[in-house]
């Protein structure tokens, strides 16, 4: 059983194009396209499962950059989910002076304006006594 990941769809685009587009290569067993849970609008991927793996590679190696709904298909072998980039968490879109990220003054430019990060990269200085 192999997973393919489509990307890079038209939001028109329906299950019953994508199965009919993959058919030709062989058996396919599941098409899940992802959608968007407020607007139940397509998001502009999906996955599509195959039995066969030879099949799936001629289907990845013959959709790979085709032309649907206006649109160059992004074919390739889906990861697992716990695999993929770094965390998509929060964003700060407000550079260094930015006013964005909500942080207070400066807007932040990645770090906080106190991290742990600082505080252990830097040499400790002597302190002077308060007395």
């Amino acid at each position: 059983m192999k997973s393919l990941f489509v990307g890079n769809m038209s939001f028109q685009t329906t299950e019953g194009e994508l199965r009919d587009l993959f058919t030709p290569f062989g058996q396919v067993t599941r098409v899940h396209m992802a959608m968007d849970r407020e607007t139940g609008r397509a998001r502009g991927f999906a996955f599509v499962e195959m039995p066969n793996d030879e099949e799936a590679a001629k289907a990845m190696a013959g959709l790979d950059g085709k032309e649907l709904g206006g649109r160059n298909l992004k074919v390739n072998e889906a990861r697992p989910k716990g695999e993929g980039g770094p965390p998509r968490g929060p964003r700060n879109f407000g550079g260094p002076g930015g006013g964005g990220g909500g942080r207070g003054k400066g807007g932040g430019g990645g770090r906080e304006r106190f991290s742990n990060e600082d505080y252990r990269e830097s040499a400790r200085q002597p302190r002077e006594p308060r007395w």
